[in-house]
């Protein structure tokens, strides 16, 4: 077996199965495109999932249906059933982000090709051992009624060259692939090897060890044999036509004829794990503990790299949420083990972009983006990084487990994801108080971990009311906004009717769009069309009752002033994107959109705040465009090839037809990939207003714009605005120095008032020291509660008792906010006793505790905050037993 690099590894598996007449197809974004069911592209198969589901007959490319195919696709395995996370770095073979090889038969060859097709590969052009290679097959299951595999089992005798004792039988758990809880689903054969040394495989034979976690005798591919439907009752029911899936791990392939123990020893990952040792001075394979960290980083920075560049940019929910975790578990790892305190994370992504620009381009040509938006992810977290990791040690000091309210700190104050901070405390051997911390985000409302609900119904439906036998539909609505058209099929769906037309001049909802709306009509009903979507049979349009004959003609209309509106603001976003391109430099992207017939939402990459002044000069430009009245130059069915030559603007990650729409509003100016309605001619859309610009995501920017009649509905709101300051404020030179005046007056009351509340607060404050107790007849302890404090004036009144009384003396002292269930407390503790071991950082932490809190702070002065109000006076009643407790 001759050694072969990862390249050569991809381009033999490519040519293999193109040989054998399939189409090799790109990879699919990490991020899934239109497919709600998914957080992340988690298989080779997600991008194909249409035809498995009987909507499309094949792959269309180059104007032919194929029926094989090809590729390697990038997936993200970190949730749910497929999560790999915590085992990335601690073994070898485990990723967040892999390659996974595989080729497709749609309804075209079955289980003899992909076997025999799988050795010849494996054994006869990559020359793996024959006597090392194992084939699983489904055991058949009882619940099921389905019988044993023994056409695999027959074909893997028959097909190729492997021992009858290798060939083993798994249950459902191993051997039967299900895409959800319903939908395609069938048996699989998997292709596991043996790569202990000799001697062990004479010792015990590696079919014991199959399908056991031993990393020696592992599995490198599967064959699914797609061929039953499971339905929503847990029955299955065979397909009207039969696929093969297949799937190989390019990782765990390029260590097997590379001849590596560890998947980090290939090709692969040595790039970027020599970049990380030089960054850290530390050379890898050193220290165990070193290289888990060095490991972690390799893989995390594909996963983050590549979803950031697929448009999953760091955030507080969703996928966004997933890619800070991975991001911050790698900045932890890297600051805690290898020492590397400022940000070095996007140091890695020219590394990873270069390994990558011939297979995934798509980084590349993103590169100075991702470094962007991950250095200034980077940043945001080293800024608390190590105060967090310091308090945390704090937290778990002689304890074995940290409760739910420290790991609600650390999330809510230092940004520590839940998971990073148990992996830290696994890593001390302490548990973690999960369900506490769960009730604590529940109360503050804070859906740091929401990743939504993906899942769907994947079963057939059928209920779909057969009224004209015709698969014709048409979409007419760029010329025309009525039709005559006649009802294909209807069916009740979610209390509202949804019928189909064989044409419609209805717009269904698409790149980022809204619907139609209008009304179908026969002369005698009248029913209210209320939204369409794309369907597999053509739009589906939603209606508000299902008609009573749906025979005969019938007339769809759009409500064309909502229309007319609606594309004045999707006008204005290509005009808006030219000239963000303009201001802010040809890194901007789209990276999401939303047009309806009241305003315009617009996000891209863009790592920083627009200034006030660049929007004011963005806004010029769009207004001069405007009026230009530069006129729509609308092309269809253009070659992709031809668009790109022309530098048409297209979405990164978006999947595209052969042939393509090209709307152009002045070939220098603003040339788009797009499907969606336009005004004739720019000055159609009357003027353009900015609402506001803020963040959309880190690295995304986000502006909302209103053209048409909300522009004009907003100037005149605004003049209103003006017109009612100028009637309170009266007669007035310079209304914006009278505002700033008026302004100014109210702060200077606001100190008046605060100063006033402080004095109380002192006065307060003395009569306290007046009546401290004695604890021991050594100790002065002065307690109260200060009515109406915040944290801040406890902590200014705890430093002033320092002040006036400097030895034998501590100060608690507390105040409650009922309406809010907040609770405030300040210890102060003179030197004197600081010096006998009685800390104010420790005090506060058990007084906090038992306000339903925490706290600390220096050993002279700290504060501490609960969720407890009504404990406060017993908990000052309790301070001298406390201190007692500490003092011993």
């Amino acid at each position: 077996m001759s050694h072969k690099s990862s390249a050569q590894i991809r381009q033999d598996f490519f040519d293999f199965f193109e040989e054998k007449d399939h189409i090799i197809v790109s990879s699919a974004p990490v991020v899934p495109q239109n497919d709600p069911t998914l957080l992340f592209t988690n298989a080779g198969m997600n991008q194909f999932k249409p035809i498995f589901l009987g909507e499309e007959s094949g792959l269309k490319r180059e104007e032919k249906t194929w029926k094989r195919a090809a590729d390697t696709q990038r997936c993200i395995r970190v949730s749910g059933k497929h999560n790999d996370l915590e085992e990335v770095g601690h073994d070898t073979y485990h990723h967040t982000l892999f390659e996974m090889l595989g080729n497709w038969s749609f309804g075209d060859y079955f289980k003899k090709e992909a076997i025999g097709w799988a050795w010849e590969l494996l054994v006869d052009k990559w020359g793996l051992e024959p006597d090392r290679m194992y084939a699983t097959v489904f055991e058949g299951d009882e619940e099921d009624g389905l019988p044993v595999d023994q056409e695999s089992i027959d074909l893997w005798k028959s097909e190729t060259g492997i021992a009858e004792d290798h060939i083993l039988k798994f249950d459902k758990k191993d051997n039967f692939w299900e895409m959800g809880d319903t939908g395609p689903c069938g048996p699989c054969s998997e292709v596991h090897i043996d790569l202990r040394p000799d001697e062990e495989r004479e010792k015990k034979p590696g079919a014991d060890l199959v399908n056991m976690d031993d990393p020696r005798v592992m599995e490198i591919w599967n064959l699914v044999f797609i061929q039953f439907n499971r339905q929503p009752d847990s029955s299955l029911k065979k397909l009207p036509a039969r696929h093969v899936d297949t799937g190989m791990g390019f990782e765990r392939i390029c260590a097997v004829l590379q001849g590596k123990k560890s998947n980090y020893d290939t090709d692969l990952f040595e790039p970027l794990l020599d970049k990380i040792s030089e960054l850290a001075g530390i050379d890898y394979g050193d220290n165990e503990q070193t290289d888990i960290a060095m490991r972690v980083i390799a893989d995390h920075i594909r996963a983050v790299s590549f979803s950031i560049a697929d448009g999953a940019s760091p955030g507080n929910e969703g996928r966004g949420y997933v890619v800070r975790r991975i991001l911050r578990r790698a900045i932890r790892y890297g600051w805690d083990k290898l020492d590397l305190k400022e940000p070095f994370f996007h140091k890695l992504v020219p590394t990873l972009a270069e390994q990558f620009k011939e297979v995934f381009p798509v980084l590349v040509k993103q590169q100075d983006y991702v470094i962007n938006v991950v250095r200034a992810e980077e940043k945001s977290f080293l800024k608390t990084l190590g105060q967090g990791i310091e308090l945390f040690n704090e937290m778990v000091e002689g304890k074995d487990e940290l409760s739910g309210e420290d790991a609600f700190k650390l999330h809510d104050t230092y940004g520590f994801p839940i998971d990073l901070t148990q992996l830290m405390a696994r890593e001390r051997g302490v548990e973690v108080d999960e369900q506490g911390f769960n009730r604590l985000m529940k109360e503050q409302k804070e859906r740091a971990r929401a990743a939504g609900k993906f899942g769907a119904d994947h079963s057939d439906k059928e209920d779909w009311i057969k009224v004209q036998d015709t698969d014709d539909f048409t979409f007419i609505g760029y010329d025309t906004l009525s039709a005559e058209a006649h009802i294909k099929a209807m069916r009740n769906e979610n209390e509202k009717g949804a019928v189909l037309l064989d044409k419609t001049p209805f717009y269904a909802e698409s790149g980022g769009q809204v619907a139609d709306t209008g009304i179908l009509t026969n002369g005698e009903e009248h029913i209210r069309v209320l939204n369409v979507q794309k369907g597999p049979e053509g739009f589906v349009h939603y209606v508000d009752r299902l008609p009573e004959d749906p025979d005969g003609d019938w007339e769809a209309i759009v409500d064309a002033e909502r229309r007319k509106e609606i594309r004045k603001h999707h006008s204005a976003t290509h005009l808006v994107h030219a000239a963000l391109r303009s201001v802010l430099g040809e890194h901007v992207a789209q990276k999401g959109s939303l047009v309806d017939e009241k305003h315009l939402r617009f996000d891209f990459s863009h790592y920083e705040a627009v200034t006030h002044k660049q929007l004011d000069t963005i806004e010029r430009i769009v207004n001069e465009r405007i009026q230009d009245n530069i006129e729509k130059r609308e092309e269809r069915e253009v070659p992709i090839d031809e668009a790109k030559e022309r530098g048409a603007m297209m979405l990164f990650g978006e999947k595209y037809g052969e042939k393509v729409r090209v709307i152009t509003f002045d070939s220098d100016y603003s040339v788009e990939l797009c499907g969606g309605t336009h005004v004739n001619a720019t000055g159609e859309i009357g003027y353009f207003r900015f609402l506001g610009e803020s963040s959309a995501a880190a690295g995304i920017r986000r502006i909302e714009a209103v053209t048409g009649l909300k522009a004009d509905e907003y100037l005149r709101n605004e003049k209103e605005l003006v017109h009612s300051v100028k009637s309170e404020i009266g007669q007035s030179e310079d209304l914006v120095r009278d505002i700033r005046d008026l302004i100014e007056e109210r702060k200077q009351l606001e100190k008046e008032v605060e100063r006033l509340r402080h004095q109380q607060s002192s006065t307060k404050l003395n009569q306290l020291i007046e009546n401290a107790s004695l604890i021991d007849k050594n100790i002065r302890l002065v307690t109260g509660e200060i009515t109406g404090a915040d944290m801040d004036l406890l902590k200014q009144l705890g430093y002033e008792s320092l002040d006036k009384v400097k030895e034998r003396t501590v100060t608690i002292l507390g105040s409650k906010d009922t309406g809010e269930g907040k609770v405030y407390i300040a210890a102060a503790v003179t030197k004197d006793l600081i010096d006998k071991g009685l800390k104010a950082g420790s005090l506060v932490s058990k007084l906090g505790n038992m306000l339903g809190g925490g706290g600390g702070g220096q050993p002279d002065l700290a504060t501490a905050g609960g969720r407890k109000p009504e404990a406060l006076d017993k908990v000052l009643n309790q301070a001298e037993s406390v201190i007692a407790g500490l003092l011993k």
